[in-house]
């Protein structure tokens, strides 16, 4: 007999590691629900597999990122409470340092729209420090195989023990944070990752840089720190237009999920994939990532393909 998972009884949250009374940032009516994984596999692939014997998820990859993804939960105590809001340049570029050590690729500041928190989801602090984290080209386009399902994993596993650190590198100067896990955020990562300029989305719902291509994986560390260099430029949105005239990760999908014109709702909110469809092949095989080998800026030169489209 299949015991269902009850994943609201085994995920950690912000809610069970802070008092009543304490100050958070709620999505608001404009949020859209995030599922992790296991539990986007569970509700909307393949019901005749069992999430944790399917190819796409096992207990061996998932135990590390969630004892990972609890640290960034209960830690929340550890926040020293100093009132200090203020970073130094130098503690701020240490800060930059650290983080591109442990194989940080882009680190960027934005402040949160509550629109960008998923529904029922809360954090604690406005202002977030945005990191990328590299998935290996040589081995992604292997996808779909149980290689590029590890290389996932791994990443997932490597940034979630990444914003541990940041936050705990954080605390130790006196400020507050808050670790967003790099699996089951509380917060949609490529248009946060967009808002801060580090890349923007494309049609198929990932994040784009030029350095990494789609190829990648993103958190977050919220913190409270007023002086964070925050900015609303972006340099990126001409992949947008670009992306409406490509349209390979559309015809590439074998699940057929990514919509040809990204789905625009009344609040302005955006939604690229239709997940009830694409949870079927994840499910089936190996975690698919087809969309994101297939992506032309997985294959060829960000800065290429940009002065070509310019030319047009």
């Amino acid at each position: 007999m299949k015991i269902p998972i009850n994943f609201k009884k085994i995920l950690p949250t912000v809610t069970k590691y802070i008092t009543n009374d304490t100050p958070v940032i709620s999505a608001d009516e404009r949020s859209h629900q995030g599922l992790i994984v296991p539990e986007l596999i569970k509700k909307y692939g393949d019901l005749n597999l069992n999430p944790f014997k399917r190819n796409s998820v096992s207990i061996r990859k998932v135990l590390p990122i969630l004892k990972e993804m609890k640290i960034s939960y209960k830690s929340l105590p550890k926040n020293p409470n100093l009132h200090k809001k203020t970073i130094d340049e130098t503690t701020l570029n240490n800060l930059r340092d650290y983080a591109r050590t442990m194989g940080v690729e882009d680190i960027k500041f934005t402040e949160v729209d509550p629109s960008m928190i998923f529904a029922g989801k809360k954090i604690l602090f406005k202002r977030a420090i945005v990191l990328t984290y590299r998935m290996e080209k040589e081995i992604m386009k292997l996808a779909p195989s149980g290689e590029s399902n590890d290389e996932v994993f791994r990443t997932y596993y490597e940034l979630g023990k990444i914003v541990n650190r940041v936050a705990g590198f954080l605390r130790s100067h006196g400020f507050n944070a808050q670790a967003g896990p790099a699996l089951g955020g509380d917060v949609n990562y490529p248009w946060l990752a967009q808002k801060a300029g580090i890349g923007a989305v494309g049609k198929h719902g990932l994040l784009i840089t030029p350095n990494l291509g789609p190829s990648l994986r993103i958190a977050a560390v919220y913190t409270d720190i007023e002086n964070l260099p925050v900015t609303e430029m972006n340099d990126h949105l001409w992949i947008r237009d670009f992306c409406d005239s490509c349209n390979k990760c559309v015809r590439k999908c074998p699940a057929g999920a990514i919509y040809a014109e990204i789905k625009i709702f009344p609040d302005n909110t955006k939604q690229c994939i239709d997940y009830k469809k694409c949870a079927v092949p994840f499910s089936r095989n190996h975690g698919c990532s087809v969309c994101i080998k297939e992506c032309l800026f997985f294959s060829q030169d960000y800065f290429k393909i940009k002065a070509s489209f310019e030319v047009k």
